[in-house]
């Protein structure tokens, strides 16, 4: 293999672990903002450990999944130039041995971080059911990924052994059954069931009307879980109400949603306010 070609499978792996993804996994901050342990330098290295650790396990759930949908990638209008195993930028070979590589690292993990892990294994327990079953079968599919979140902020404050709160739990349920029920309406409306199967059985109508009821019950969930935590982050709830409506305009006006992740990062003003919404957090926590 010359150069030029070490240079692209490089690179190619780099995309197949999609690091862009990664910012979902900064859910598992929440219970250390939450909990105020954000001024404990010892509370901040665990997250940031447990932040890293579902990261690589998440880009092994996304390797898992391109190796199974390598060929439907490759029909999909968007997937086959996207995905480096569709495109053929990444060998099959060359894949496997960068989730060996993975899988080997997080049991070398469990060594020294057995109840972090413990939250993690059922995470690709989880994803590799939502590959195989799930993501096939109506609804479960999207409680699936919202599940997914879940975990993570459960990660987060098992890494810093705080309790986690039951009205952070259903928010957070809430706004990622909200994601993914965008997602999949942008999905159906953008390629039809061409790229899932699943999306057979929904129709944009029923999809938007979950979207509205998870979006409903985020903010309902969300303004009680603040208030019983601490009156001064009622401070914060426009800006939830803000945001929902604005990615709510990016998805039917700008059409992303897709992928919320670039929504998020693509789009100055939800971005912004995302910003605001840590910023407003912190200040209130901290003082």
């Amino acid at each position: 293999m010359n150069s030029g070609e070490s240079k692209g499978t490089v690179a190619g792996l780099i995309q197949l672990a999609r690091p862009r993804q990664w910012v979902k996994n900064v859910f598992v901050f929440a219970p250390l903002i939450f909990a105020r342990e954000f001024t404990n330098p010892a509370s901040i290295k665990l997250s940031l450990l447990a932040f890293v650790l579902f990261c690589v396990a998440s880009s092994a759930c996304y390797i898992v999944n391109d190796l199974h949908d390598v060929e439907r990638d490759r029909r999909h209008p968007t997937k086959r130039l996207s995905r480096p195993l569709a495109a053929g930028r990444v060998s099959r070979s060359a894949a496997l041995s960068l989730l060996g590589v993975i899988l080997a690292g997080l049991v070398l993990a469990a060594v020294f971080q057995p109840y972090v892990m413990a939250v993690i294994a059922g995470y690709l327990a989880l994803n590799i059911a939502y590959t195989f079953v799930l993501k096939h079968q109506p609804v479960l599919d999207i409680f699936s990924i919202a599940i997914g979140f879940v975990l993570r902020i459960w990660a987060g404050a098992v890494v810093i052994d705080v309790p986690l709160s039951g009205w952070m739990q259903i928010t957070t349920l809430c706004l990622a059954l909200y994601l993914a029920a965008v997602k999949r309406r942008q999905e159906l409306l953008g390629s039809g069931s061409d790229g899932r199967e699943v999306l057979e059985k929904y129709s944009p109508a029923l999809i938007e009307r979950y979207a509205e009821m998870s979006a409903t019950g985020a903010l309902i969930f969300y303004s009680l879980f603040v208030m019983s935590a601490n009156q001064k982050l009622t401070a914060t709830i426009p800006l939830v109400i803000f945001g929902l409506f604005r990615y709510w305009y990016v998805v039917e006006r700008l059409g992303g949603g897709e992928s919320p992740t670039d929504a998020l990062l693509s789009d100055l003003p939800l971005l912004a306010t995302a910003v605001a919404w840590i910023a407003v957090c912190g200040i209130v926590l901290y003082s």
